[in-house]
């Protein structure tokens, strides 16, 4: 089952609601923070909201590899209802950094969000993967099932094929002379830098994030040193979105959504890297899961279209809490 959300326009000259709460920072404050051992290290871990209020907490685990927790800043109103816990993966954000490749496989990044559910003392906890945190919260939905209450899946990186087909068939809505600049600059003789930037920059203006970010997400991430930890980022995945060349260009993880027993939400944008296409079959190939498609998004669903976003959500974690 799949629902496409739409933004209804009361009038050109009008501010949409969307765009009014990304102009308006949420309360960014965290109510508690800690550094929690994880396997390798310490992961900085925030939450906002009462952990022992009578809705499960949710977890989101951030993309990249390399990203950071400031990517679901705009969540944060969620927290009127439950705890949300936003955390750093290890060497990211403001996680201890002791790069070690050693740390960076899979199965550790698993271990790191159960270590975090048992140092909070959280019985169960609806858990979100963006992106390559997808990949983490499917990973875990596999292992760690009485764990959760509900999975959603935004945006995720399932297989490493599914995404560079993807990949391909976006690249092919762009402009020629841009498509011809990303060819040549994968080729043996590339052009210089900074067209090859361009090119990438253009790709990334359609797929990953349509709003520009507002200024006190701007202010959070600097104020807090919060940037794409690009070691881990080449090691894992490659130099850009469209090239798996890292441990990961042979990930494949679609044989695991048979296996997820939780009730799963996939969620995607209109113009996300993960298609439409994709997404529905995903989607159908998990037992019992559900498919939404936000209007007006990229990649980054949850700053594009926030008020959308965070009401989606919303309402997928209530309908999933324990009665």
């Amino acid at each position: 089952m799949d629902r496409r959300t739409t933004l209804a326009m009361a009038g050109a000259t009008l501010l949409s609601p969307a765009a009014a709460l990304a102009e308006t920072a949420p309360r960014l404050a965290p109510d508690r923070e800690l550094m929690v051992p994880v396997p390798g290290g310490r992961a900085y871990v925030r939450i906002n909201g009462d952990l022992a209020g009578p809705r499960p907490p949710v977890v989101m685990v951030h993309g990249g590899p390399g990203g950071s927790h400031g990517a679901f800043l705009p969540a944060l109103p969620l927290a009127r209802d439950r705890a949300v816990i936003l955390y750093d993966q290890l060497d990211c954000g403001l996680s201890e950094k002791p790069g070690d490749p050693a740390n960076w496989r899979v199965p550790r990044f698993v271990e790191e969000l159960e270590a975090i559910r048992a140092a909070l003392g959280v019985d169960r906890w609806h858990v979100l993967g963006h992106s390559w945190g997808g990949t983490v919260a499917l990973e875990y939905a596999a292992r760690q099932p009485e764990a959760l209450v509900s999975l959603v899946l935004q945006g995720p990186l399932i297989s490493t094929r599914a995404w560079m087909a993807d990949a391909a068939t976006l690249r092919a809505k762009l402009p020629a002379d841009v498509q011809a600049a990303l060819t040549a600059c994968e080729g043996a003789s590339p052009p210089p830098v900074a067209a090859c930037t361009a090119a990438v920059d253009a790709f990334y203006a359609r797929f990953w994030r349509l709003r520009p970010a507002p200024q006190w997400a701007i202010d959070y991430e600097q104020a807090h040193g919060l940037k794409l930890a690009a070691n881990l980022y080449n090691h894992m995945w490659g130099p850009n979105e469209f090239r798996a060349t890292g441990t990961l260009k042979d990930y494949d993880g679609e044989p695991l959504l048979k296996r997820v027993a939780a009730p799963t939400l996939f969620l995607i944008g209109d113009s996300d890297e993960v298609t439409p296409e994709t997404a529905r079959r995903f989607t159908a190939e998990t037992p019992g899961a559900r498919l939404e498609i936000i209007a007006g998004a990229a990649h980054r669903t949850q700053s594009d279209q926030p008020e959308v976003y965070n009401a989606a959500l919303s309402a997928w974690l209530a309908g999933h809490d324990p009665k």
